[in-house]
């Protein structure tokens, strides 16, 4: 309905699940890792837990895809099943043959059968099911007979379970105590912070083509209250505050449209799913001063500490003595990792403004605790790290950092990062993982998530599990997998372009004959310095999409031609130096 209206392709906040709208904030990310980590490891299951709605199935899903095909895996969505239609369900997903009655007997040697000749292959078998809370305790004994095959290294059979909490409190039960010790890796996924929420509704804006600031800030924290972080909450609240700006005319989102929209859609939530939004009390509303509801609650307390007298100062000494004496515990507690502080210069073959960053600090002491602490815990040298990664929250200053690695002087504007802000170079958002970052071998802008706090730093280089980045002051060398942690998976990228008009059929000048120089160069293909766009330009074009897993239309459009310049940089800076010490 307001397709049209906004300039979309598609409807951006569809709950209809869409592999191309899949989005993982850092805390997606995380639980990918763990549960990977814990069937790795030879164990048999995993087990992902998480409110109704906070992308258990979206984590799923993204691990599903990232398998290699030395792994056989099969999706359960609807286990509302007995013993005898699990094993059907899973000998159907792996196309597994059995006779029509078959017994759980013949069922269960026939997967075994399966799995054994899998084993002998070298490829793993992993099964993952979905709304796992609804199997019974027989059922879920019946998995973990399945899982009693294995060799003197590992099970044969994986399984990982998703559900709600429930499921944690039904695998707490004698009966499936057994199960219960089996599973190597736990993750309960919490919804999403609001600054990961900001990430989330951008995101599927640019997926359909919109512009990114098409909700403001406050309304963005509106949704993010109401919808207690939850994603599919968030779809149902941002289509209908687009609904309502389309009706109202508006062009953007406002507080107060949010706060509308997000009530609508909390009164036919059941008790206790999101938070109503009041925009403003009740004597507000009916015009008492507040200054008068202050003083009104300044007395009532004052009445309080009266009426309670010696009672309640000692009460309020209590508190303070004891929180005196946890303080003083917990710096006992807390000790500072090494943090080694250096006066080493960057390389003199970086560039000049780079050079002007003296130190480097190294934090190599981290343990796999620190790699996911408790917060109460957190050592000296996490704060410390924190601090660093947190200096700079100015998103201009970081990209200008990021153009000053690129050897070029950039001002405000190209601080912005706006499509027109720079005829030489490119910049833009985007979402990825940081597989890709180091397969786009370029330094760029990281979004950092400290403390629901954004801030920024520039990832200068990558050596195996090391990372080097910049924050305006220092150098800083740390684990990847603790750059990750704080890592939103939104970064800021500039190329060089070369390219910068769409380029089709029978087009011609000095951008045509630049196209077809540069599909050359990264086809093998002679250089032919036409400058008509004829039909042999094309299928170059169409072949370099086709090799790029591109939609093939034999336009040279927007996407295509960033990744052709990403592909054919002059002099660009690398992220692979020499090794990070």
């Amino acid at each position: 309905m307001y397709k049209d209206f906004f300039g979309f392709r598609e409807e951006p906040f569809s709950i209809v699940p869409s592999s191309r709208y899949l989005f993982l904030s850092q805390r997606h990310r995380e639980a990918m890792q763990h549960l990977q980590a814990g069937l790795g490891q030879g164990g048999g299951f995993a087990m992902l837990t998480g409110e109704v709605g906070t992308g258990k199935t979206t984590v799923a899903k993204a691990m599903l895809a990232s398998l290699t095909d030395k792994t056989a895996s099969a999706l359960i969505l609807n286990p509302t099943f007995s013993s005898k239609d699990l094993l059907e369900a899973i000998c159907d997903e792996f196309a597994i043959e059995y006779p029509e009655n078959a017994s759980l007997k013949r069922l269960s040697q026939g997967i075994y059968r399966y799995l054994q000749h899998n084993d002998q292959q070298g490829i793993n078998t992993l099964v993952v099911i979905d709304e796992a809370q609804h199997l019974s305790a027989d059922v879920l004994e019946q998995l973990r007979l399945l899982t009693n095959l294995e060799t003197d290294e590992r099970k044969l059979l994986k399984v990982l379970l998703i559900g709600q909490p429930e499921l944690q409190d039904k695998l707490r039960t004698t009966q499936l105590r057994q199960l219960a010790q089996r599973i190597t890796g736990r993750y309960h996924l919490l919804p999403l912070t609001e600054g990961e929420t900001r990430q989330y509704i951008e995101f599927r804006l640019s997926k359909a083509g919109g512009e990114l600031k098409l909700f403001t800030s406050s309304g963005i924290s509106v949704i993010s209250h109401a919808s207690q972080g939850v994603p599919r909450l968030i779809n149902l609240m941002a289509d209908k505050c687009l609904y309502y700006a389309y009706h109202s005319g508006e062009k953007q989102v406002s507080k107060t449209l949010a706060h509308q929209a997000c009530n609508d859609i909390i009164a036919y939530q059941a008790p206790g799913v999101g938070n109503h939004i009041e925009v403003a009390s009740i004597a507000v509303k009916k015009g008492y001063s507040p200054y008068l509801i202050a003083g009104v609650a300044g007395v009532l307390v004052a009445g309080l500490v009266y009426w309670q007298g010696d009672n309640l100062l000692n009460h309020f000494k209590t508190q303070s003595d004891s929180q005196v004496k946890v303080n003083q515990e917990s710096q006992q507690v807390i000790e500072p990792n090494e943090v080694r502080l250096s006066n080493k210069a960057i390389e003199s073959n970086k560039t000049e403004a780079t050079a002007n960053l003296p130190l480097s600090i190294e934090q190599d002491s981290f343990s796999e605790q620190d790699r996911f602490p408790e917060p109460e815990v957190a050592t000296q040298a996490q704060l410390e790290l924190k601090q660093y990664l947190s200096a700079v929250t100015d998103k201009i200053a970081a990209i200008q950092e990021l153009y000053a690695v690129w050897g070029y002087q950039a001002g405000v504007l190209d601080g912005l990062c706006e499509s027109k802000s720079n005829q030489l170079f490119q910049c833009q958002k985007e979402l990825g993982t940081f597989e890709q970052l180091v397969a786009g071998d370029v330094p760029v802008v990281l979004s950092l998530l400290i403390d629901n706090q954004m801030s920024y730093v520039t990832l200068y280089q990558v050596n195996d599990d090391k990372a080097q980045v910049l924050n305006g002051e220092q150098r800083i060398v740390l684990p990847v997998s603790q750059l990750q942690q704080y890592w939103s998976g939104e970064y800021y990228r500039i190329w060089q372009r070369e390219l910068t008009e769409t380029l089709r059929m029978n087009q011609t000048g000095e951008q045509v004959r630049k196209l077809d120089e540069k599909l050359s160069i990264v086809l093998g293909e002679p250089v032919s310095d036409r400058y008509v766009f004829d039909e042999t330009l094309k299928n170059k074009v169409e072949l370099f999409q086709r090799w790029q897993k591109m939609t093939v239309d034999g336009i040279a459009g927007r996407n295509t031609l960033k990744r052709l310049d990403l592909m054919t940089q002059h002099q660009a800076p690398s992220l692979k130096g020499e090794s990070v010490q």
